[in-house]
């Protein structure tokens, strides 16, 4: 497990020396969050048994949990626990077949709504991972920034990032996806970004609650992002 230190690389394999803990392990390799409930359900473990699991994992320093309303959500700790689960996993030792969660959200909504006044869904996630990818937004654990160059593209697009810091409420904050269990953006930034696609008609509101479509004319300026 290269890069892990070997304290922690022992500890790793004596927690994963159990299936369950594997399994649950890496049904969290593809980022997203997953309530206990649903890790259970891709573990085939009773609730009781998964909730044993989870605090070991977590007193390990290998789950982090985030705390939403009445909801906990888990995630892996850090890259290099994906890496050391995919390292082990590689071994073959044991099976790492995880039950795929079931989702009984609408695709409608799954693809791009409203989240209080800032974009979420799979758009929100792909636009992210644009904004990142192409060095305009960098990330922490809590919270979403703008680069220099993130700076001067706000510029071009018309958003004043400097009047949306002196505004009494965080400037980018993470707010975790319930669809996709991925951050997407809040705060004053976030709610200025959909202000933006809906004012050029990239977006437009539908008869359904809060889900929004992304329009022929979004899906060509955004291409570049997306």
């Amino acid at each position: 497990m290269t890069g892990v230190p070997h304290a922690e690389a022992r500890a790793i394999a004596t927690l994963l020396g159990d299936a369950t803990r594997l399994t649950i392990l890496w049904a969290l390799l593809d980022g997203k969050a997953r309530t206990a409930s649903e890790l259970a359900w891709a573990a085939n473990a009773s609730a009781q048994n998964t909730s044993m699991h989870l605090r070991k994992l977590l007193n390990a320093g290998l789950l982090h949990v985030i705390e939403q309303g009445r909801h906990r959500y888990f995630t892996l700790a850090s890259p290099r626990v994906a890496m050391a689960v995919e390292s082990f996993a590689a071994l073959g030792a044991m099976s790492t077949e995880a039950r795929e969660v079931p989702s009984s959200t609408p695709d409608t909504m799954r693809f791009a709504r409203t989240c209080y006044d800032h974009l979420a869904g799979a758009l929100a996630i792909d636009l992210l991972g644009g904004l990142t990818r192409q060095g305009l937004l960098a990330e922490t654990e809590r919270e979403f920034s703008l680069t220099p160059a993130g700076e001067r593209w706000c510029v071009q697009q018309g958003i004043d990032a400097g009047a949306l810091r002196r505004r009494r409420r965080a400037f980018a904050p993470k707010c975790l996806d319930w669809s996709e269990r991925k951050p997407h953006m809040a705060g004053s930034l976030g709610a200025a970004l959909l202000e933006h696609l809906l004012a050029h008609k990239y977006v437009e509101r539908t008869r359904e609650h809060r889900v929004l479509r992304l329009t022929p004319a979004g899906a060509q300026a955004l291409r570049p992002l997306l």
